[in-house]
């Protein structure tokens, strides 16, 4: 597995503690497989920066492991994003860049002083603080999108179930 000198990574409501190997949310623990957590760990190593297909298989996968590698990214990054929440179509955490590979999009800060670089713009080194705060509200803000889409799918086939039982009292009637 790939080591850092931080024994954790903080990104959105997330940490990744590289010790216990045991990724959090919000203080409470996401069920990872070893080898997502591996995938996980390498992207969160170098925020930002394309990390190729093969990269990928070389740190998941030894020499003398013979198996379909491009089901097993695949998978991998699918239950790396299952863990975080993420989509693939409108990606937070893990960018997928077509043919190429994967980039890890959220800012990282760490238990050492020394911060990981954010992959976007000079003016984000001067505040990260400002930039994790900002992430971690456009990640709570994604999932109350989503949470008021669920209800409003709920809403909208309660509505239709409603309708249908009116209609049939009513022809019942005549």
């Amino acid at each position: 597995m790939e080591t850092s000198k931080a024994a954790i990574r903080r990104f959105g409501s997330f940490e990744l503690d590289l010790d216990a190997e045991q990724l959090r949310r919000n203080g409470r623990a996401v069920r990872i497989q070893p080898q997502p957590f591996r995938l996980l760990c390498l992207l969160t190593a170098r925020p930002g920066t394309l990390i190729t297909r093969e990269e990928i298989q070389s740190e998941l996968w030894r020499d003398d492991t013979f198996v379909d590698f491009e089901q097993g990214v695949n998978f991998a990054i699918k239950q790396v994003r299952e863990a975080l929440g993420d989509r693939a179509e409108s990606s937070l955490y893990v960018q997928t860049v077509p043919k190429r590979g994967y980039r890890f999009l959220a800012p990282i800060s760490s238990d050492t002083a020394e911060q990981s670089e954010p992959p976007i713009g000079e003016a984000w080194d001067r505040a990260p603080q400002l930039h994790r705060a900002l992430w971690e509200n456009i990640t709570d803000l994604r999932l109350a999108e989503e949470k008021m889409r669920k209800q409003q799918r709920i809403l909208t086939v309660a509505l239709a179930c409603a309708v249908v039982v009116i209609g049939v009292l009513l022809l019942m009637k005549f």
